[in-house]
């Protein structure tokens, strides 16, 4: 299991979210407030993961201690409401 911290970080904002392995990098797709996220990891001589979490409509790579930053983001957002 890969990306394990922003796995806590979504699961602790009751975000549900879809998770596959291949290659050994971890990917996972979610909804927010109706618009679609998604961190995808790789490895590429260095380790990192490619994420929109910062804006919806844009993606940037995140290298080094990548799922502290994209987990420090999500955890930022509001919480969902119950039923959501």
């Amino acid at each position: 299991m890969r990306l394990t911290k922003v796995q806590d970080a979504l699961q602790k904002k009751k975000i549900k979210y879809e998770y596959t392995e291949v290659d050994n990098c971890g990917s996972l797709d979610f909804l927010f407030r109706g618009l679609k996220f998604h961190v995808w990891e790789y490895e590429d001589k260095v380790w990192g993961a490619e994420t929109n979490v910062f804006e919806a409509g844009r993606s940037q790579d995140i290298e080094g201690d990548y799922e502290e930053v994209i987990s420090k983001e999500i955890l930022s957002w509001p919480d969902m409401l119950p039923g959501t």
